[in-house]
């Protein structure tokens, strides 16, 4: 009997050690578990249990960053532009992703720089409206050159179904007043931002978005070679001063095509520096047309060559196809062609202007931007004041101008001159010519200008 009971006790303590043993090893399993969990969190930058909520992190879906999820409210209000940098940042790094600005919401934005290079075919889709801060005082010193800034983007496109608007109501406004009512516009600098502006970029895209209401220019290229420009709308009213619609300089290798434009400046500036650009199926009007220039301002050199504008139509502008230069400056323009353009009630539809002057009185110089290889084809339609005007310098003419397919009547809304006006041009004309005053508007030879015209070449060329 007492064997029994020893056996007995002996096997339950047995148990006991073996359900304690058990016991232990799970616990410290447990406890292991439990560290690494802890440790995993700490290195996504979680927080262990009985700290505050960890802040939610904005994740993209697939390559698609939303603003929305970086924060941005889109009510026109609050300020979004750190969402958008922080969206930006966020895509600028994974290859073939989209930032993405959604439909139906306003997202105010401060000046800001969207910078790379950012790893290729980056996209910004634009479906919604970004407003410009609405107040010009109110824009920071240091921000006053442009509004939404790339630099040094490369295979990057921008295109939606939404709205750049730059309200740019109050920088009008002030200058147009600024020298009467100095007291108004104390607070207002001279300087006007750009709405979008391109810096040493390459291979861009902008299509299918609206650009209205800039400060300044709309949409400025420069320094940057390979855009693209196709099925934009630009807008701003008559009365808003030198806002260019699209604006090119040192920049080559550009297509603009099958876009609408109307602002109270250029349709399409093209400045020194400019070489094979081809402009086509553009609306354009009211505005200044599509200029060259002016070039050459204070003595500076400006070269531009391989230009083609075709396939345009020109309605209530003060200018339609025109080349402007200051006296004083170096350089070359050639190689230009203006075909196929109709205007309806254009001032000037035809326009090389060697003496353009923005003041009453500018000084005389014999110095000049040499104009060489222009052609103008095709150009029929309306004009209000003068068919054709080709005002070429005293001291170095304008050769190989070439006048084809001439046809312009007087528009009757205005009373114009008949006679078209040329001075010191030198090329071809080949009718049929309305006015028939066109036909007597160039002169032939030149000989011995030409080749004083080629020396000038080496400073581009």
């Amino acid at each position: 009997m007492k064997r029994n009971r020893s056996f007995s006790l002996l096997f339950f303590l047995s148990l006991l050690v073996i359900i304690f043993v058990t016991f232990s090893i799970v616990s410290v399993e447990a406890r292991k578990t439990n560290i690494k969990k802890k440790l995993h969190k700490r290195h996504k930058g979680g927080h262990t249990q009985g700290s505050h909520s960890p802040c939610p992190v904005p994740t993209p879906q697939g390559s698609t960053f939303d603003v929305l999820s970086f924060g941005a409210k889109g009510n026109g209000v609050s300020d979004d532009s750190e969402a958008f940098l922080a969206a930006w940042n966020g895509a600028c790094k994974v290859a073939g992703a989209t930032v993405k600005i959604p439909a139906q919401l306003k997202f105010l934005i401060k000046p800001v720089t969207l910078q790379g290079p950012c790893i290729s075919d980056l996209t910004l889709q634009i479906d919604g409206t970004l407003l410009a801060p609405p107040e010009a005082s109110t824009w920071p010193k240091s921000s006053l050159f442009q509004w939404i800034n790339f630099k040094w983007v490369r295979n990057f496109t921008i295109k939606g179904s939404g709205t750049v608007d730059g309200q740019g109501y109050n920088w009008w406004s002030s200058s147009e007043f600024y020298d009467i009512q100095k007291s108004y516009s104390k607070h207002i600098p001279g300087m006007k931002p750009t709405a979008i502006r391109f810096y040493s970029s390459n291979f861009v895209t902008v299509r299918d978005i609206r650009i209205i209401n800039s400060p300044l220019c709309h949409l400025k290229f420069d320094n940057s070679k390979g855009i693209k420009v196709n099925n934009i709308t630009i807008s701003s009213p008559e009365n808003s001063p030198n806002t260019d619609g699209i604006h090119l300089q040192n920049t080559q290798d550009v297509e603009i095509q099958r876009s609408i434009i109307s602002t109270g400046d250029d349709c399409v500036s093209i400045q020194t520096g400019c070489s094979n650009i081809h402009v086509h199926h553009i609306n354009c009007g009211p505005g200044h047309g599509i200029s060259l220039g002016g070039l050459g301002k204070d003595k500076s050199a400006a070269c531009v060559s391989d230009i083609t504008v075709e396939d345009i139509s020109m309605k209530n502008t003060l200018y339609g196809a025109r080349i402007k230069t200051w006296q004083g400056g170096i350089g070359m323009v050639k190689n230009v062609t203006f075909s196929r353009i109709q205007v309806y009630d254009v001032m000037y539809p035809i326009m090389i202007d060697q003496y353009y002057c923005d003041k009453q009185i500018c000084k005389n110089h014999t110095s000049t931007v040499v104009i060489s290889g222009v052609k103008f084809d095709q150009i029929h339609g309306t004009y209000g004041m003068q068919p054709v005007h080709l005002a070429c310098s005293n001291s170095i003419p304008c050769t190989d101008v070439d006048l084809t397919d001439i046809q312009l009547s007087p528009s009757p809304k205005y009373r114009g001159l008949q006679q078209a006006v040329c001075w010191n041009s030198y090329g071809k004309s080949q009718g049929p010519f309305l006015p028939s005053s066109i036909d007597y508007c160039l002169r032939s030879g030149g000989g011995l200008i030409k080749r004083i015209a080629r020396s000038h070449d080496k400073v581009c060329y």
